[in-house]
């Protein structure tokens, strides 16, 4: 791969936590990864475009409209604070909720306990930019050990099956190792399950509009394991 950027071992997703006594997802052990299949319903524009958006930089040029937050709040931060420690998951539904309810319906019956829920709306990048933005997720800071490993769900709300998720493994010192690497089209409907605290993870979008996707993390356990074996591609 040749690219002007790659992490090295001074990159912040480094020191994230890999190995702890949480109840991890059978289906994610191997790769980290578990596609679904297409979602079976239709999410009209009105629902995701008309959501109140936050200026919040994640995985390249982006917005992020939260409909479950720590709070109920509008805010896009991670829910732990200085003031208060919080682990990513019992989240309380936004007053963007009310504008898509086909999302926040979707959410709900899955069954699993939910943190933080949002729309991502990502400006085209293409392969060397988006890999600027490479990172691992820091999902189960707070989570108590004992307790069901957070994980993330995405559904494509945009028709982008030139775009993709670039994910990768890490290798023993915890950077991405190229030899696993997985491209995810984005075509509207896919769904999918990554463990982003494993894999490294972008996206590399090559539309010319921008593309947006339903975020949600879910605490790992026999409920979100009965919605992937049944959901299952």
């Amino acid at each position: 791969m040749t690219t002007a950027f790659w992490p090295t071992l001074e990159h912040w997703s480094v020191a994230i936590p890999r190995d702890t006594d949480h109840v991890r997802l059978a289906a994610l052990a191997d790769t980290g990864f578990v596609g679904l299949r297409d979602a079976p319903f239709e999410v009209p524009e009105s629902e995701y475009l008309a959501l109140e958006y936050m200026d919040w930089k994640s995985g390249g040029d982006t917005n992020f409209a939260p409909i479950a937050t720590m709070d109920g709040e509008l805010d896009c931060r991670g829910f732990w604070s200085a003031e208060q420690e919080h682990a990513d998951k019992d989240a309380v539904f936004t007053s963007n909720a009310d504008l898509c309810p086909t999302l926040r319906d979707y959410v709900r019956a899955v069954g699993a306990n939910f943190g933080r829920v949002r729309v991502i709306k990502l400006e085209p990048q293409d392969h060397d930019t988006a890999l600027r933005s490479f990172h691992r997720d820091d999902n189960n800071r707070f989570n108590p050990e004992g307790d069901g490993w957070v994980v993330r769900s995405w559904v494509e709300l945009t028709d982008n099956p030139d775009s993709y998720m670039l994910l990768m493994d890490m290798d023993a010192d915890g950077l991405p190792d190229p030899a696993t690497e997985r491209r995810v089209p984005l075509h509207r409907g896919a769904r999918f399950v990554v463990d982003t605290q494993r894999l490294w993870h972008v996206v590399v979008h090559n539309g010319d509009a921008p593309r947006y996707a339903l975020i949600t993390s879910f605490e790992s356990g026999p409920a979100l394991e009965r919605f992937i074996e049944a959901e299952r591609a």
